[in-house]
């Protein structure tokens, strides 16, 4: 009787009230709030906290909603720069047949445009925390947009993409990959 009441009810409810497929971001690099290996680190001679090879994860996302005509990438670190938050990666204008980013692609600033991180590049800057500062937790957010390739101009601020997206926005994934230089 209860799977009758349920075939009943499911047939009468429109196809809208079905729960639609998740809007999902993974990697094959790191489980969401894993570490992430030193390779992902940045790399920067002139800061003994970026000892990493400053290559970006592989990313893949799947089941955008409907509508989508673009996609933007953030990367942040909200506790990092003593509890003001790092941003780490800003890309934006990726297509909306676009479903994955190899390692090492996003390092290569190819296949988006670059806005502009807090260390003043266009493309993945990888975590750099302090030692002694513990465990940061690095958020990188898909935001599926309405807005065509190309609409937004390059070297945004993160802040400044935010501003754009007001009212254009779809959708988000996220996956949290955590890193410390603390032995």
């Amino acid at each position: 009787m209860v799977m009758f009441k349920r075939a009943l009810l499911l047939a009468l409810l429109p196809g809208s009230v079905l729960a639609a497929p998740i809007f999902t971001l993974q990697s094959s690099d790191f489980n969401d709030s894993a570490m992430l290996d030193k390779t992902f680190a940045g790399n920067n001679k002139s800061n003994p906290s970026c000892t990493g090879d400053n290559v970006s994860p592989a990313l893949s996302w799947s089941n955008a909603p409907a509508g989508t005509r673009s996609f933007a990438l953030m990367l942040t670190d909200p506790v990092g720069g003593k509890g003001l938050g790092v941003t780490h990666m800003v890309a934006y204008n990726i297509a909306a047949d676009r479903t994955q980013f190899a390692q090492g692609e996003l390092s290569k600033g190819e296949g988006y445009t670059g806005g502009k991180n807090s260390p003043g590049t266009t493309s993945y800057y990888g975590p750099c925390p302090p030692v002694g500062s513990g465990i940061h937790h690095y958020n990188f957010v898909m935001v599926a947009t309405d807005l065509p390739v190309n609409q937004l101009p390059g070297g945004l601020t993160h802040d400044e993409l935010i501003a754009k997206l007001k009212g254009h926005t779809l959708g988000a994934a996220t996956i949290v990959g955590r890193f410390t230089n603390d032995k």
